[in-house]
């Protein structure tokens, strides 16, 4: 179907707007779907909202000519006289006579009795064009022109658009066909038509992506792993040399690990679990279950600060054990050392970030891969350090959790592992809401906390000073701070322009103590543990999402003490004032991950798994969540039934296509 555009005769200039708009095929014409539609239909009069009526022109406008043009006219609505006016539209006064029909659109005010138009139609308003498509189109080109050149496309190439989805589907979700749907897309007459055309759409990007991941998740099930061999008797005693009970949930996420590792079947596993649920003892003891087996593992991380924390971390965890552990990151200095020990096997577990699947990097016998917060990673990055290994077990560990329907849709070609109990000791934080955008309501509470010992984070959204916005920023504040603690308490500064070796340097010093409040922008967000540092104020909390600034007040609160998180705001916004006060009230992740679904949308809570895939272009997984869902159910249904349909094997041949050349999973 892939034809130029040479054929429709459009103008050179035409041509070059088009190409501009990365158009260059009739299907790239036909393709380019409108953002969105204007639809024009009579509204009731409701004060102070814009509305739309049908009404008879009373009398010819009279005119005012200044630097602004008005027409002041009167109209009979059903009956009532309504005053009207408008602005810079003389021109339409030679065509205006008494007792015409004409549709206004613009604000209605009842004490005055008056519309001021926005848009005045010199007809009924059942000779309009009641539906207008509204396209993204560079400067030149009109809709009318656009649409124009759409509509040649389609009567050119029309019997050459071939359906896509199989006929089966599109009967049993009462679907209309494609060439109808692209027509209805852009000349639709009603809101049925746009519905019916954009349920297609949305539905054959559904079931494209529901299909892959599920295809996938059937390569993967088919690919022989290694049962590894570890004693139990050994894992459980290591579990009981902590210094605290699992939760029932860790129990659960325990053994489905260990069956993981001991199947002769490659672990491909998703770890979600709230903040401070304690995701990180799992991953140690499916790493030391993989260590007793006699394999190495690797766990990487997206900084070089949460590295060496979790360095740290599993050092105390092993330090009963012989795990040989080693730190590999971008600033490590003996690098040459590391690459000989992992090569020689003298190093059973490797922490460290993207340093551990460069080219140089060889492991004598990799067996499991863990990635932390796995968004952050291409899956090329995470496949290069699969492949440093043969068969490697696979898990990924998320603290932003999401939904377990959600994630088994979105993530439906790994295993899930849900941990939502906390440690019995963890108390909630409390979060209060402070309105403005200074720290003085706050103060007295601040200088008490710090007294007493504790450490304070004090987080900012930018970096340094914006001309753009009236945001605070972590330069000025740390500033001010600096000055007002002077020879009280040490005030260090951390963001994401700083090097790792200075990042890694302040880390230092305030888990050291020797920096007792500290000024940071999100780079804290992540994982970073000082058990000491129990306060947290956000600056203009409105402008995170909720699953952000929960991630955020998760540094705090990490031990028995009672952590506290304000939340700075000066937004008059109602929704914003909502969304904080929901915050406030909250601290289950997993429904602060719902509301952020409500509010903002999959993007901040999802990330970018970076296949290509889960970039919808049509469908939108909050609103059209039940035809995801339904696409789901439908591409299991025609994978296990091994359907013969020539378009469902088309789709697939281009799955497999698409898999294999962009790496779309891990094998």
């Amino acid at each position: 179907m892939i034809e130029g555009l040479s054929q429709l005769k459009i103008k050179a200039n035409k041509m070059e707007q088009l190409e501009a708009m990365g158009i260059h095929t009739m299907e790239d014409l036909v393709f380019n779907f409108p953002r969105r539609y204007e639809v024009i239909e009579q509204t009731p009069l409701v004060d102070n909202e814009s509305v739309t009526i049908e009404a008879t022109l009373i009398e010819r406008p009279k005119t005012l000519y200044g630097r602004v043009q008005v027409m002041n006219f009167t109209v009979d609505y059903q009956g009532q006289e309504l005053k009207a006016v408008i602005f810079n539209r003389n021109f339409l006064l030679a065509k205006m006579a008494r007792n015409m029909t004409l549709t206004l659109t613009g604000k209605y005010e009842s004490r005055l009795n008056k519309i001021t138009v926005s848009n005045l139609y010199l007809q009924p308003l059942s000779e309009i064009a009641s539906i207008t498509p509204v396209y993204s189109l560079v400067d030149g080109m009109t809709r009318r022109s656009y649409q124009g050149y759409v509509k040649k496309a389609l009567k050119h190439i029309g019997t050459q658009i071939e359906e896509q989805l199989p006929e089966i589907l599109l009967v049993k979700n009462q679907l209309i066909k494609q060439k109808l749907a692209l027509e209805l897309i852009h000349f639709p007459q009603t809101k049925e038509d746009i519905a019916q055309a954009s349920r297609y759409f949305k539905y054959l990007e559904f079931f494209r992506f529901q299909l892959a991941i599920q295809y996938v998740r059937y390569l993967q099930s088919r690919i022989t792993g290694i049962a590894k061999e570890f004693d139990r008797t050994k894992v459980e005693q290591f579990v009981g040399s902590l210094h605290f009970d699992l939760t029932s949930d860790q129990v659960a996420a325990v053994e489905e690990i260990l069956d993981d590792l001991a199947r002769s079947k490659q672990m491909y596993r998703f770890l979600q679990g709230d903040v401070g649920s304690g995701k990180t003892v799992v991953c140690a003891i499916g790493l030391y279950a993989n260590y007793l087996s006699g394999y190495q593992g690797a766990l990487m991380a997206p900084t070089e600060i949460l590295a060496r924390q979790h360095y740290q971390t599993f050092a105390k965890f092993f330090e009963s054990t012989q795990m040989r552990i080693g730190l590999l990151t971008g600033s490590s200095k003996d690098k040459e050392t590391l690459y000989a020990q992992l090569l020689d096997g003298e190093i059973d577990l490797v922490i460290g970030t993207h340093a551990l699947f460069q080219e140089k990097v060889g492991y004598c016998r990799l067996g499991m891969v863990v990635a932390d917060e796995q968004h952050r990673f291409g899956v090329n990055q995470r496949k290069a350090l699969k492949d440093k290994g043969d068969l490697v077990d696979f898990m990924v560990m998320s603290a932003t959790p999401i939904p377990r329907t959600l994630a088994m849709t979105v993530y439906g070609d790994m295993d899930v592992s849900t941990i939502k109990t906390k440690p019995v000791n963890r108390k909630d934080v409390v979060t209060r809401l402070v309105q403005g955008d200074t720290m003085k309501p706050i103060l007295k509470d601040l200088v008490e906390y710090l007294s007493t010992g504790g450490q304070v984070y004090v987080v900012c959204p930018l970096v340094s000073e914006n001309e753009k916005t009236d945001t605070r920023d972590a330069m000025n504040i740390f500033q001010g701070m600096a000055k007002y603690f002077k020879d009280r308490y040490e005030v260090g500064l951390l963001h994401g322009r700083l090097k790792d070796d200075q990042k890694n340097d302040i880390m230092e010093q305030f888990k050291a103590n020797k920096v007792q409040i500290l000024v940071a922008t999100t780079v804290i967000e992540e994982g970073v543990n000082v058990a000491n540092a129990n306060m947290m104020v956000i600056y203009n909390a409105d402008r995170f999402g909720l699953s952000q600034l929960h991630q955020l007040r998760g540094r705090v609160g990490r031990s028995d003490i009672q952590g506290i998180c304000y939340l700075l705001s000066s937004s008059d916004n109602p929704q914003a004032k909502q969304r904080l006060e929901f915050m406030v009230n909250c601290n289950d992740g997993f429904e602060i991950a719902n509301q952020d679904l409500l509010y903002r949308g999959p993007g901040e809570i999802l990330g970018n798994r970076q296949s290509g895939l889960t970039r919808f272009d049509y469908g939108d997984i909050k609103n059209d969540y039940d035809i995801l869902v339904l696409a789901r159910d439908d591409a299991a249904m025609m994978l296990a039934g091994k359907s013969n349909d020539p378009r469902y094997l088309k789709i697939l041949a281009e799955i497999e296509m698409e898999s294999q050349n962009n790496n779309l999973y891990i094998d």
